[in-house]
């Protein structure tokens, strides 16, 4: 079992639950992106190298690589549901690199795709904030002990102004607060 060390260790196997999490999340919101965007595949790319690491493939240069093509794809994308979904495959990819670091901008990494998810989902139904509510209950449902237990291990998420920061937050504080 490999672990990576800062200033506290992750294992691999915390590295793939995390992946995992996040790469539910994106995979949810994907087609979000493929309808908007149908001839780019980079997000679906950066997705399918996210569940090779999840299903058990050493994390490689395809994880950082893909990660940035979704990053990009996400500045191409036409509306803010299409940027949300290929940045959240985005992140999916790169969660295989996530830094033990105690940094507050780390829980990013672990949450944001959620947090999209459930933009995403008040997007569709008109800004209601009860479709973001149902996406982020259904986010804590997934979230599995090992999930809690590495995101215990960082501050609590940045506050920030815009919507999928306060998503996040709220998911963030609602995980710790179950733990």
């Amino acid at each position: 079992m490999t672990v990576v060390s800062g200033d506290f260790t992750v294992t691999m196997d915390e590295l793939r639950a995390v992946a995992r999490f996040v790469a539910e999340s994106a995979q949810e919101d994907l087609p979000v992106f493929e309808e908007a965007v149908p001839d780019d595949p980079r997000p679906r790319a950066a997705l399918d190298a996210a569940w090779r690491f999840v299903h058990g493939a050493n994390r490689t240069r395809l994880q950082r690589v893909t990660s940035l093509d979704a990053h990009r794809a996400a500045k191409d994308a036409g509306t803010e549901a299409a940027r949300l979904a290929a940045r959240s495959a985005g992140d999916a990819a790169s969660a295989a690199y996530l830094h033990p670091i105690s940094r507050a901008t780390q829980v990013g990494h672990i949450l944001r795709a959620a947090a999209s998810a459930a933009r995403i989902a008040e997007l569709n139904a008109d800004g209601d904030p009860a479709a973001a509510d149902l996406l982020l209950e259904r986010a804590r449902r997934r979230a599995t002990p090992t999930l809690v237990a590495v995101l215990s291990r960082y501050p609590p998420a940045p506050t920030a102004k815009n919507r999928v920061a306060h998503l996040m937050s709220a998911l963030d504080a609602s995980l710790r607060a179950a733990d």
